[in-house]
């Protein structure tokens, strides 16, 4: 009778933890292959978005400062302002009058 070696059937305990440990490290590497792709992918598509976003923007301009409106108008927003205020019940009749007078004098 020819013996052979090693067992017949299922594995031992060696074998059997021998082959979660292949099948776990081979799961946790193809886990991490494509976490990695994906952040490329991901990185690759923000610096597209970026660079679409910096050419659709259009050229800071610079803004021209606010001419100084004219004495008419200011004393006429000031005479309103008085109105306004007057109306509300802020300031009583002698009071509008006397801003009014110092307005128009």
């Amino acid at each position: 009778m020819v013996f052979r070696g090693g067992r017949r059937g299922r594995p031992g305990l060696l074998g059997t933890v021998a082959r979660t440990a292949v099948v776990a490290g081979t799961a946790k590497a193809t886990s991490n292959a494509m976490d990695r792709r994906s952040q490329r992918k991901a990185s690759e598509q923000q610096a597209q978005y970026d660079q679409y976003e910096q050419q659709q923007a259009p050229p800071p301009q610079q803004q021209a400062a606010p001419a100084a409106p004219p004495a008419g108008d200011d004393l006429v927003s000031k005479l309103q302002e008085l109105g306004r205020l007057h109306q509300s019940g802020v300031l009583s009749d002698e009071e509008f009058a006397a801003a009014k007078a110092r307005l128009l004098s």
